[in-house]
């Protein structure tokens, strides 16, 4: 009885401490995570204070705006006299108007021409087989790496020699030009990613390459499409420089400086010029949101 007591004794202790250790475990696991939510949600609010900021004085009177900062109108809301809509008025009267559909104009086919091109050559990259394929792609992914200053004076001299400087035909080709590295290299890396059973059996029912990539491929590359999309739109929206050279017209962006530079110091002015050149940014990014990780993440990890 003594030995089977001890035992029993000395077996207690080695059962149960495994579950002891996952509980600890598990702990720790959970105020990991804890913390790791709490720090990102410290670093949205810090990012979404300038942005409040900027929106909230973007409706205050001239003076207001002046005499008391713009948190007054959260911790002392009674104290705010007026909002007002006079500010926006006032900078789509100056330009920003004119600007604002410029930029739409720019951004949009911007967009669409790069992502149209690079979803062909990735198609080609990952399913057709002609010589030089490897290497050719890359030499396509050594263009990232080709600074944007660098092809200026080659293309200024391109577009003047074909007659289209300063038109929205040359800002598109160089954004294009400037997108579809980048755009080849996210799609292919999702598209030869997708199961090949399911591209071979439609290669045995008669389908073109053709019809094999615009009715397969890309609805099944729709959220590596839409993350790409989201870095072109927000790049050719808030691109400066290729704008100043490549285009006469102004976009929001250069309205934006040319409007700081007359009215540096009406600062309700400034903020609703800078709260318009964010509206249509936002709303993209979060109209596409749903498919952004999802089109980042997939293709990265092959098997």
């Amino acid at each position: 009885m003594s030995t089977a007591a001890s035992r029993s004794r000395t077996q207690q202790p080695a059962s149960s401490s495994p579950v002891g250790a996952r509980g600890g475990r598990r702990a720790r696991g959970s105020l990991g995570r804890l913390a790791v939510n709490a720090l990102l949600v410290v670093l949205c609010l810090l990012w979404l204070v300038p942005t409040v900021g900027v929106l909230i004085s973007s409706f205050r009177p001239a003076e207001e705006v002046t005499s008391s900062g713009w948190w007054t109108a959260l911790t002392s809301p009674l104290e705010v006299t007026e909002w007002t809509l006079a500010n926006y008025g006032e900078v789509l009267e100056v330009g920003m108007g004119t600007a604002f559909l410029n930029s739409l104009v720019v951004a949009v086919p911007a967009t669409i021409i790069p992502i149209l091109a690079a979803a062909f050559a990735a198609y080609a990259f990952s399913w057709m087989r002609f010589p030089g394929r490897d290497l050719l792609f890359t030499l396509v992914v050594m263009l990232l790496v080709v600074p944007v200053q660098v092809a200026f004076v080659p293309l200024l001299r391109m577009f003047v020699g074909a007659g289209i400087e300063g038109s929205f035909l040359s800002v598109w080709l160089a954004h294009a030009a400037f997108g579809l590295p980048l755009a080849t290299y996210l799609l292919r890396n999702y598209i030869s990613s997708l199961p090949r059973e399911l591209i071979e059996s439609a290669k045995v029912d008669g389908a073109s390459h053709f019809s094999l990539f615009w009715r397969l491929i890309i609805p099944l590359s729709t959220p590596a499409l839409a993350s790409f999309a989201i870095f072109q739109f927000l790049w050719t929206w808030n691109d400066f420089l290729i704008a100043t050279v490549f285009l006469q017209p102004r976009v929001m962006t250069v309205e934006l400086v040319q409007l700081v530079s007359a009215y540096g110091q009406d600062w309700h002015l400034l903020l609703s010029g800078a709260m318009l050149t964010m509206i249509v940014p936002l709303t993209v990014f979060f109209l596409l949101q749903p498919f952004f990780v999802r089109g980042m993440t997939s293709g990265s990890v092959k098997g």
